[in-house]
């Protein structure tokens, strides 16, 4: 274990005024930024042993290498995974603290209890840059959609986040091109809360082109948050989880303008999943980019949302939805995140960079080169683009 002077310097400026107070809530708050670092989003076997033994005793736990009671080999598994990233710790809680960034743990008083509605897959911890209490404020609804919207979803995104704003509700979405921007700079220009999850470090706002608006979220008394920390990448499987904590925080759900397949269909599916009230807002019926609102509308009992007033009624209802197939995540995801295809990476390198255990990715990138999606070189593994 650490010793608590080492860890009350690590720490330094992480954690909002007053909140670490005695030992053992620094111990855990520390243990929690760590485990950030250790796992991906979404890491069950990490998010079952911290709810059974507590962040900081898992933490030890791991670092010692140890078996838990009667664990089996998804703990195994997961030592496997962590451990090649315990060197990436001091880096990531700097990058924090020069970004200005702070951790949200669920000891705190200013955590949604939304998240929580996650189990085993919510984050330990969230980084966050802005208002902390932002999230524990205003009742959330998220406001998603295609990145390659046309001007009608554009207007429709406008006029529905000017208006929740207006009444009080916060404007929850992704900080992408399309839709979500949309719906952030309408919720800015209202004077009302926005809170952008993002599935890079929020030291790294992302899209570039979207930093200046981002920092105006941070800076109106929103919030900018992310669940991986400081210095991370954004890739397709981080956006695909990142989606989750968008539906965990909304009260309901509206997918604005959305492509057959569009990631938004994730986050329908992520609403769905934990009970929230889903809509979908009707597009020409010769538009493409309204084809997977059309398919929630008549697959997957989505209401059909037209105005502000009809977001309203979602926010206070409860029933919920089903959950759309092939919304779910996978670790071909993760894998082919992993790899490039201009510079070879060696297996441990591809482990680390996934989140899997160097015999998973070993597995998962046998396969991988049976299907054509990755390729073995004399220096390591490429994606083949496929």
């Amino acid at each position: 274990m650490i010793a608590l002077e080492r860890i009350r310097e690590r720490m330094a400026g992480l954690v909002s005024e007053g909140v670490l107070v005695e030992e053992e809530t620094l111990r855990e708050s520390h243990a929690r930024a760590v485990w950030t670092c250790l796992t991906e989003p979404g890491d069950a076997v990490a998010g079952a042993a911290i709810d059974a033994l507590g962040a900081a005793d898992a933490l030890d736990l791991a670092l010692e290498g140890a078996g838990r009671e009667g664990s089996d080999e998804r703990w195994k598994a997961g030592l496997a995974r962590w451990m090649p990233r315990l060197s990436t710790v001091d880096d990531a809680l700097d990058r924090a603290r020069r970004s200005g960034s702070r951790l949200l743990t669920p000891l705190e008083e200013a955590w949604p209890v939304g998240l929580s509605d996650l189990g085993a897959h919510a984050p330990h911890a969230v980084w966050v840059r802005g208002a902390v209490v932002a999230m524990a404020g205003a009742p959330g609804a998220a406001l998603v959609g295609a990145r390659a919207a046309t001007a009608y979803g554009e207007h429709v995104a406008t006029e529905l986040a000017a208006g929740l704003t207006t009444s009080g509700v916060a404007i929850v979405s992704g900080g992408a091109y399309g839709i979500d921007g949309a719906a952030h700079r309408a919720a800015l220009a209202a004077g009302g809360t926005t809170i952008a999850v993002l599935a890079g470090g929020v030291d790294r706002l992302y899209p570039a082109g979207h930093a200046d608006m981002l920092r105006r979220v941070a800076g109106s008394g929103g919030a900018v948050i992310a669940e991986a920390p400081c210095g991370t990448t954004p890739t397709k499987w981080r956006f695909l989880q990142r989606n989750r904590l968008i539906a965990a925080l909304s009260a309901a759900t509206v997918v604005v303008e959305a492509g057959w397949r569009s990631g938004s269909l994730n986050t329908a599916g992520h609403a769905a999943s934990l009970g929230r009230p889903l809509g979908a807002v009707p597009g020409p019926v010769t538009s493409a980019a309204s084809a997977g609102c059309h398919r929630l509308l008549r697959e997957y009992d989505a209401r059909c949302v037209t105005s502000v007033d009809e977001v309203r009624e979602l926010l206070g209802d409860t029933a919920g939805t089903r959950l759309p197939e092939g919304t779910r995540t996978d670790h071909t995801s993760r894998l082919m995140d992993a790899l490039s295809t201009r510079s070879p990476r060696p297996l441990i390198d591809v482990a680390r960079r996934a989140g899997f255990s160097v015999d998973d990715a070993q597995t998962l990138l046998g396969f991988a080169e049976l299907e054509g999606t990755a390729r073995r070189t004399s220096a390591g593994w490429l994606s083949t683009g496929r």
